[in-house]
């Protein structure tokens, strides 16, 4: 089985990162696993041309293809966001806005293979939890739109640094339990 581990950060090497790398390290001992980073692609904001809308295809070629190769490749995907002003990063919104031509809201649209299984994480330096609901609510919302199915999700708060990750780590390891106990629904 094939998993998917994405920062949806643009930043590489902090709480987010450290978070998906817990993930990717647990998830390893069973799966094959891949983890990426938001940031190492590169690809343009979505023109609102609506072609796709007729075509299944962006009029734009960049990484979003690429991105969407690792999508069709995984049996389960983990997308861990932080909060941004409340809501997942701008890189990995204007990712999902490129996604367009995958996403079921039109005919014709193209698709990644079925079956797919999703997870979100989100993280957030204060204390309240709405935030991190709507975080979810926008990973989920994304799933849903490419038939990926919602199946977990792991909320974090007080969460500063990296280094802060450690103190919740317990959670994150439960959290994989999780995955790890999802090919009984496969």
């Amino acid at each position: 089985m094939n998993v998917l581990i994405i920062n949806c950060s643009p930043v590489r090497t902090g709480a987010t990162a450290e978070i998906a790398k817990v993930i990717t390290e647990q998830l390893s001992s069973k799966y094959n696993t891949k983890s990426i980073c938001i940031d190492d692609y590169e690809f343009g904001f979505c023109k609102g041309c609506k072609s796709c809308h007729t075509t299944a295809k962006c009029v734009q070629h960049d990484d979003t293809e690429l991105i969407m190769d690792e999508f069709d490749w995984a049996d389960i995907i983990v997308s861990v966001s932080p909060s941004y002003w409340a809501d997942i990063p701008g890189q990995f919104k204007a990712f999902i806005d490129r996604c367009t031509p995958w996403c079921n809201t039109h005919e014709p649209h193209a698709a990644i293979s079925r079956g797919k299984k999703g997870y979100s994480v989100a993280l957030r330096t204060g204390t309240s939890m709405k935030e991190c609901d709507r975080i979810i609510e926008s990973i989920e919302h994304f799933y849903r739109h490419l038939e990926i199915k919602c199946c977990g999700k792991l909320w974090l708060c007080s969460v500063e640094s990296k280094e802060a990750v450690e103190s919740r780590k317990r959670e994150v390891l439960a959290f994989c339990m999780e995955i790890l106990d999802t090919d009984k629904f496969f």
